[in-house]
């Protein structure tokens, strides 16, 4: 096993077929990644207290953090981390306890926080705040410190959810054919 994942309390994270994850990174414990999944550099996705589920052809971008909040007296059931398939999440962004959907775009540096549910077909623009607990609706633009709906998404913009997902799975196929891992 490589040093970039690891078992904690006997979990293994668990990795689909074809998934890259960068010798910088870290996936700790009870984490599953599904089939042609990348993690960049710097990356720390540790689930050594609850439960992370990245769905298929997801990227998770440099220096990003996944999390999650263990159940305890203040939260009795925790918040686990969830991703649907084809989310690109971008450099720096922080997930925390919260449910992604499918085809969704976390820009850089964006923050979702404890239970807030970020619905299927969502950008999330730069720099965006999603509290705790706040529901995004499908087929909109985020943005914002707290996040707010700015406008319904185009159509061009609807079909770039599965463009830069298969752009990124081409892009760690590179990784995997030179090596890199």
């Amino acid at each position: 096993m490589s040093q970039s994942i690891r078992s904690f309390n006997a979990l293994t994270p668990q990795l689909g077929s074809q998934v890259f994850v960068d010798p910088s990174a870290v996936v700790l414990g009870d984490v599953a990644l599904g089939d042609d999944c990348s993690v960049w550099p710097m990356v720390v996705i540790r689930g050594d207290m609850h439960r992370i589920r990245i769905g298929q052809r997801c990227s998770i971008q440099d220096g990003s953090v996944l999390h999650i909040t263990h159940a305890g007296p203040y939260d009795p059931d925790g918040f686990p981390l969830t991703l649907g398939n084809d989310v690109t999440v971008g450099h720096q962004a922080t997930l925390h306890g919260c449910t992604i959907g499918d085809e969704v775009l976390i820009g850089m540096g964006a923050m979702v926080m404890d239970g807030a549910v970020v619905e299927s077909q969502v950008v999330l623009g730069a720099g965006s705040l999603v509290p705790p607990g706040k529901r995004l609706q499908s087929g909109y633009l985020y943005v914002g410190r707290p996040a707010k709906a700015i406008r319904p998404l185009t159509n061009k913009e609807l079909s770039y959810f599965t463009y830069t997902a298969s752009n990124y799975v081409k892009l760690k196929n590179d990784h995997i054919e030179q090596n890199y891992v």
